[in-house]
């Protein structure tokens, strides 16, 4: 039986889009495994978002070329484009942009003529869907545009039946992904796409990858008050400085963002809200960067993604004066990431005490298992037990980290379940 090993670079679209591959593969009969090491076909979904998800997708694709002449080695996505010349130079059989990605398994063929249709598993907790693709905003810094195209959207019958065949499969969680997926516009919108997921199919916990401040309306909120869908909101802000936020094109103000969030917290019990933060666009002197510090203090923050602009040519924020330094933008990029970490533990530690669902991931030959809360939160705890792809309820006890680098989450331990009588 042929192997092939799938990774993918960047978005959680990229991802839902492997998933979707990785069964493609596994109905052709291909054996998909973890490890590049002696495999037949490897394909490497790439980012372009910065230069350096350009720069981790060729030294990864080196790599693999160097480990494993004999492979088959497949680029696809956005950081391929139109330019596949450049990326066969780097040792690549094949190399297909967001246009022409889709021709990957009629090019490759089946790897055996009887492989089984049906009986496949992914063996994992979560499933990333996606639902839309593309983005028409143009932000300045934001090359997606220009590699994903304009928006478009999933249907809703292909995203609900997507959903219960998840649910069949066994996955107790599923997150809606998309470059934009507030802009979903099939049939009824967004809105309406999860009523009926919530309605029409079994599926333990709905997630969302991310929303705009602009997109989020007390109707949609209203759907929160189905404990399935997931009290975790992914906001990205890019600046807390109303200056840079339109040089960059930005379609809220910090006022507006701001109420956005106030609204989710008024209407989603223990919301934890995330967020992306830029520092060092072109512009941003000490004062606006200060600005933008304070904005995320104040905004407490569960979680933020911290990044340093990067120049991408075929942007306008290339052409903009007031380009920031390396060692400026690293200086800042340290201070926010401290400051996300002291958001991040502050925002756990309210939970101490409390008693909350967990869906189990991994564990350890020594019984220690993690997995993650409703509201994104990473628990550790000891259990002789499978706890594999289940959902199970624990009382929170301390903080806690973990393996080599140190991954901060909380210790909880285990609760006995309730039955019915």
């Amino acid at each position: 039986m042929s192997t092939v090993v799938l990774e993918s670079l960047g978005c959680k679209l990229n991802q839902a889009e492997m998933e979707d591959l990785s069964r493609q593969f596994l109905k052709m009969g291909y054996e998909v495994v973890e490890s590049p090491q002696g495999v037949d076909v490897y394909v490497l979904n790439t980012c372009t978002v910065t230069h350096i998800a350009d720069r981790k997708a060729r030294h990864r694709l080196r790599w693999v070329r160097r480990n494993n002449p004999d492979a088959l080695i497949v680029a696809l996505g956005c950081g391929v484009g139109e330019d596949s010349e450049e990326w066969l130079r780097l040792g690549v059989n094949l190399a297909l942009g967001n246009g022409n990605k889709e021709q990957l398994l009629e090019l490759l063929g089946s790897a055996e003529e009887n492989a089984s249709q049906e009986n496949y598993s992914l063996h994992r907790t979560r499933s990333f869907i996606k639902i839309q693709e593309g983005c028409s905003s143009y932000c300045a810094f934001c090359i997606v545009p220009q590699v994903r195209g304009r928006e478009r959207s999933v249907s809703e019958d292909e995203v609900v039946a997507g959903v219960a065949a998840r649910v069949a499969q066994g996955y107790k969680e599923v997150v809606l992904t998309g470059t934009k997926i507030g802009t979903y516009q099939a049939s009824g919108g967004l809105y309406y796409l999860i009523k009926r997921i919530l309605t029409e199919t079994a599926i333990e916990r709905l997630r969302l990858s991310s929303l705009q401040p602009q997109e989020i309306t007390p109707q949609l909120l209203e759907l929160w008050r189905d404990q399935r869908l997931c009290n975790h909101l992914h906001i990205p802000l890019q600046s807390g400085d109303d200056t840079i936020l339109r040089r960059m094109g930005r379609q809220y103000s910090t006022t507006e963002f701001e109420q956005a969030v106030q609204l989710v917290r008024e209407m989603i019990p223990d919301v934890a809200i995330s967020t992306d933060v830029m520092v060092g666009f072109p512009g941003e002197g000490e004062r606006e960067f200060a600005q933008s510090y304070h904005f995320c203090k104040h905004m407490d923050f569960a979680g933020m993604h911290v990044f340093p602009y990067s120049l991408r040519p075929g942007t306008r924020a290339a052409e903009m004066r007031g380009q920031v330094n390396s060692r400026v933008k690293k200086q800042h990029a340290e201070q926010m990431l401290s400051l996300a970490k002291e958001n991040a533990t502050q925002f756990r530690r309210g939970f101490l005490g409390c008693n909350t669902r967990v869906l189990w991931e991994q564990g350890t030959e020594e019984g220690i298992w993690n997995g993650l809360t409703s509201n994104y939160m990473r628990v550790w705890t000891s259990s002789r037990d499978d706890l594999s792809n289940t959902i199970r309820t624990v009382r929170l006890v301390s903080e806690y980290s973990a393996g080599i680098t140190k991954k901060e989450g909380l210790w909880g331990n285990l609760l006995e379940e309730e039955t019915d009588e």
